[in-house]
């Protein structure tokens, strides 16, 4: 049975827009624009996850978890402002699960969500994986073959990512924004680098083609 999320968000054009990928995802979506109903919804129970806006009309997205929190222990991720840092340590101590900053890009959103749902239900990570390639997220172990692959903190940030997102093309900001996040200073570079080095360490070591280049759009991991 696909999972249900209960997006509160009152801005209706960002509301419909990720309702679609989620719904293209699989899911199963139902929106509130305003916090009051927002918060009715999510008490009435049936939904797997919330994704919860803080600026809202008529109950702020704090007010609302508060109150959630008292009945429910429902995964919340917040929708936050970019630059509002006190909005993100209020949100985690308030009890959201976690939080992804405005604008976002929906392929974050998504891992953030996967990962929200996976801790929810308790049990081991599913391992992911492509063509010979193995990805025990648990255990923090790459494989290809069998044969184990050392990768470093980043390189297996950037793995895990493209496989959660395995056939779908993502932009080097969407990458960028998701495995260095939003705070990111630094060369822009960083991904087309770490690209170079996992094609060392997987592709070209064991011959294979998994790391594709999309000109112009970015990078996607599928079998050849």
């Amino acid at each position: 049975m696909s999972e249900r999320i209960l997006l509160i968000e009152d801005e209706e054009k960002l509301a419909r827009m990720v309702e679609m990928e989620l719904k293209y995802e699989g899911y199963e979506v139902e929106k509130a624009l305003n916090g009051r109903s927002g918060l009715d919804l999510a008490l009435s129970g049936g939904f797997d996850l919330v994704l919860l806006d803080i600026m809202l009309p008529q109950l702020s997205g704090m007010e609302v978890l508060r109150r959630l929190r008292r009945e429910s222990q429902i995964p919340v991720i917040m929708l936050t402002a970019r630059d509002s840092v006190v909005d993100k340590v209020s949100g985690l101590d308030s009890g959201a699960d976690d939080y992804v900053t405005k604008p976002f890009a929906i392929e974050e959103l998504l891992a953030r969500i996967r990962a929200a749902l996976r801790s929810k239900g308790g049990g081991p990570a599913v391992p992911l994986s492509v063509g010979p390639l193995v990805m025990d997220v648990d255990r923090h172990q790459v494989t290809v073959r069998g044969q184990g692959v050392e990768l470093t903190k980043k390189e297996f940030d950037l793995l895990h990512h493209l496989l959660e997102n395995k056939g779908r093309v993502l932009s080097r900001e969407a990458l960028l924004d998701a495995v260095w996040g939003f705070d990111f200073v630094g060369e822009t570079n960083s991904v087309d680098v770490y690209i170079r080095f996992l094609r060392s360490k997987l592709d070209d070591a064991f011959g294979l083609k998994l790391i594709h280049t999309v000109r112009g759009v970015g990078y996607v991991i599928k079998e050849e």
